[in-house]
């Protein structure tokens, strides 16, 4: 047994009275006592405003993108651990999987919308400019950043870990400090796995506090720039919403409560057709996951009447085959309800849904490798509400467990107006392969839910489920379902963001969005702009290209080459009526005619075309025009890369194409992939020999134990490996870790400083070669000219490396520029020839 800790102020402290006993739901034996007494929750808000929010807020969209996924991947590792304790939830593996590695999962996912979508600054322009003078000398733009305050995240008991990091994943990447309260039960789950969050050193201090056991009065203390999160009861819900200090002050406040979610049967899927087993399925996973404890699992089930006794047939037989239990038990399908408590609340709403409906099945079923008496177990149960637009019971309350009513429907409009009884749901199915009824039961039902799930045999296979929400939709609903909206990809930041409209000169807005506005001064210079790595662009950086005369030999050419014959383009006697006067180029020639101008032809580090965007046509071009480009980096966005793929970001630019008349024809943004400028030196024994200039025999290492002379004898060594003048026939590298080894060649991460070197026997150092050092410098110098000969004349030769397989030239290369860095920035000679 363990007391929680709650992790405040950036410390784990213990509460000091208010102890609440935790219960393992399978066997009833106590598993934790969780106690926030003696908590200053008016300094842990306080804390979270000030150190929290100074230490996100400063960082960028694409870091704290980063931030995420580095903190899933930690947590990944671990969560064996957890899975052992959501056990004692009364969760199966399955539950688990979703609870646990979901949750990871919603972190990876906002970790890739950051770094695909978000830019790498603390704040994200929102949407186009707007020109507001005629002239176009005033501007204006939406800029989002984030709110300046804490949010306070309630959650339910649930998904102890899901719950925590769906919300998380939101806020962090939004740049908000986030209190973590989970509910009571369960909570033990989600110490565990907060607490290796704050292990892994990841996130900065007070970017996450925990609060673990009952809520006092934290409440008492949000104000303005605050954020309240509510998982739970739609009655709890709306007691919070209502309190003075959230009605009153400008708190946001965001509430996904419970909600009767209803499955629609199709009229076409008899028994018998791949819908109906669909359905079946469909209904028995949602009600025994979780032991049905899920805010998006299925309470009313609306049939055709003519199929409500096949249904009630076919969903009593699946029902009759899940196992239920203990659910370390590999026959176990369904486990316990997350406690007594929580059962005892469950088992009077079920008195309360047959004081009106008639319980039509009632599970039997022993349990395995557990009791009734010590685990809070419940079988499912199934209703019938044979006149459900009279009996309102199944539409107004919830059984938060593995129940669910049955009732009939006539055609599509009473099947959508008993969906829509329930008053407001987070989701809604209908399993059918009718695309008619499906359409007009969808839009009708549409005004109640938060998603509408539609299944059938084309999507079967990789359909998610109707209980999933997933990071990239909405997840939320109207009405009783709270009227909140959570994740729905970047829409889910928002919430957390404070949208503020910017006005100003083009050269104000540039300045402030860091995004090229046409008409702010443009920087030129002798250096093309596609000469420079992605972090030498500069917001601005323009070129003004020569001009071309389009003829009418450009026009039938491209015309010929794209098979583009539009009359517009190849027939002068069909223009009357048009807005042509004669034959016209076409407006992809154009575009490429531009490219033509700007590009710079000798390879450097633009890689390639990324894409093309806005591309707008204002006035035509006739033969005998003549065209000029201006070309301006308009916005750099960071990229995050993996595999074996260049280290690069993408640079928008503005093209800007120009007639002789200084008229506009043409405008549109390209997207070029840009390298990095890589930290390593290239391998050049021209180079090397300035460097080694510097290096004497009383240079001393910045770290290790080589001194000058065996260094360079080492660096030989490897230099004549990769051109087999010297040869090796083992790798010392497992099979399966080469892949990541090679993977590693191409990013820019040192090469580790205690890295033992695997070719040494017990760590001893070679002898030496030569007599002193400056022998060793110019066999070190002889060996990098003849390996840049080398593959020079054998561009396909591949050789075995000790550490990394064989290796081709590209990889070679990259190996001798980390390797050769790594060692000469051992002895000071990396800067040595700036500082000359």
């Amino acid at each position: 047994m363990m007391k929680l800790k709650n992790y405040i102020y950036g410390e784990w402290i213990e509460g000091s009275g208010n102890e609440v006993p935790l219960y393992n739901a399978v066997n009833g034996e106590l598993v934790a006592i969780s106690d926030t007494g003696g908590i200053n929750f008016e300094e842990v808000l306080d804390f979270g405003r000030t150190v929290g929010y100074k230490n996100l807020a400063s960082m960028t969209f694409y870091d704290r993108g980063e931030m995420l996924k580095k903190v899933a991947l930690y947590l990944l590792e671990r969560k064996k651990k957890y899975y052992d304790l959501s056990y004692k939830t009364g969760a199966t593996h399955a539950d688990s999987w979703v609870d646990i590695e979901g949750g990871f999962g919603t972190f990876f996912t906002y970790s890739g919308l950051a770094k695909r979508m978000l830019p790498n600054t603390p704040f994200w322009v929102d949407g186009d400019t707007q020109k507001l003078s005629a002239n176009g000398t005033f501007l204006g733009t939406h800029i989002l950043t984030p709110s300046e305050g804490v949010s306070v995240q309630i959650n339910a008991y649930n998904f102890p870990v899901w719950g925590m990091l769906e919300k998380l994943s939101t806020s962090l990447l939004a740049g908000v400090p986030s209190i973590v309260k989970p509910a009571t039960p369960g909570s033990y789950l989600t110490n565990a796995v907060f607490q290796d969050m704050i292990e892994s050193g990841i996130l900065p201090e007070g970017a996450i506090q925990l609060v673990c056991g009952e809520p006092g009065n934290i409440l008492d203390y949000v104000q303005d720039g605050d954020s309240v999160l509510f998982t739970g009861s739609a009655s709890t819900g709306k007691k919070l919403k209502s309190l003075p200090q959230i009605s009153s002050n400008a708190v946001r406040f965001n509430m996904e409560a419970d909600s009767l979610n209803c499955s629609i049967l199709g009229r076409d899927a008899k028994p018998g057709t791949p819908e109906f087993d669909l359905f079946i399925k469909e209904v028995r996973t949602e009600m025994t996951t979780k032991a049905g404890q899920k805010c998006t699992a299925i309470r009313r089930i609306i049939v055709p009447e003519d199929f409500v006794g096949d249904v009630q047939n076919a969903l009593s037989k699946a029902l009759d085959n899940t196992k239920i239990g203990n659910p370390l038990s590999r026959e176990t399908r369904m486990g316990s309800i997350v406690g007594k408590k929580e059962m005892a609340v469950l088992q009077d709403k079920i008195e309360l849904l047959k004081q009106e409906t008639e319980l039509i099945y009632d599970g039997k079923q022993e349990l395995v490798d557990a009791d009734y008496e010590n685990g809070a177990f419940i079988t499912p149960k199934v209703f019938y509400n044979d006149k459900p637009f009279e009996k309102n019971s199944s539409h107004e309350v919830e059984a938060f467990g593995p129940v669910s009513t049955i009732m009939p429907y006539k055609d599509a409009e009473e099947a959508a107006a008993l969906a829509k009884r329930g008053k407001g749901s987070l989701v809604g199915s209908i399993i059918s392969h009718d695309e008619k009824f499906v359409a007009e039961t969808a839009w009708k039902m549409a005004t109640s839910h938060g998603r509408i799930f539609v299944l059938n045999r084309d999507n079967a296979k990789e359909s998610t489920g109707h209980g999933s929400p997933l990071p990239t939709l909405m997840h939320g609903g109207p009405g009783r379902a709270g009227g909140g909206e959570e994740m729905g990809g970047l829409n889910g930041l928002h919430f957390f963001l404070q949208k503020t409209a910017i006005q100003g000169s083009p050269d104000i807005l540039t300045a402030i969005t860091k995004i090229y506005q046409q008409g702010a001064t443009q920087n030129y210079s002798d250096k093309h702009p596609f000469r420079k790595y992605f972090e030498e662009v500069e917001i601005g950086d323009s070129l003004e290209t020569a001009g071309r005369t389009v003829t009418d030999a450009d026009i039938v050419n491209f015309s010929n080459v794209s098979w583009d014959h539009f009359y517009a383009h190849t027939d002068s006697t069909s223009l009357n009526g048009t807005i042509f006067d004669k034959t016209v180029a076409h407006g992809y020639f154009i575009l490429s005619a531009a490219a033509g101008l700007f590009v710079s032809g000798k390879k450097g580090p633009v890689i390639a075309n990324y894409g093309l965007e806005n591309a707008n046509f204002f006035k035509p071009v006739y033969a005998g025009d003549t065209i000029t480009v201006y070309l301006t980096a308009k916005e750099r966005i960071n990229k995050g890369v993996k595999g074996r793929n260049i280290p690069s970001g993408v640079v928008k630019w503005l093209v800007e194409v120009v007639n002789q008349r200084e008229e506009t024809v043409c405008v549109a943004t390209i997207l070029t992939l840009v390298a990095k400028k890589s930290p390593f030196i290239k391998i050049d024994y021209k180079d090397f020999a300035k460097r080694l200039n510097n290096l004497t025999e009383k240079s001393v290492p910045n770290w290790g134990r080589m001194k000058a002379q065996e260094m360079l004898e080492h660096l030989e060594t490897t230099m004549k490996y990769s051109t087999g003048e010297l040869e090796t026939t083992e790798c010392k590298t497992p099979a399966e870790n080469l892949e990541m080894y090679q993977d590693s060649l191409y990013n820019f991460r040192k090469m580790p400083k205690d890295f033992p070197a695997p070719f040494l026997e017990e760590g001893k150092l070679p002898e030496l070669k030569y007599k002193n050092l400056e022998e060793a410098k110019t066999h070190f110098i002889e060996s990098v000219k003849n390996y840049q000969i080398y593959y020079r004349e054998n561009p396909e030769a591949e050789h075995l490396h000790f550490v990394f397989g064989t290796l081709n030239k590209e990889m070679m290369e990259l190996f001798h520029q980390k390797h050769v860095t790594h060692h000469f920035e051992q002895f000071g000679l990396i800067e040595c020839i700036l500082q000359r």
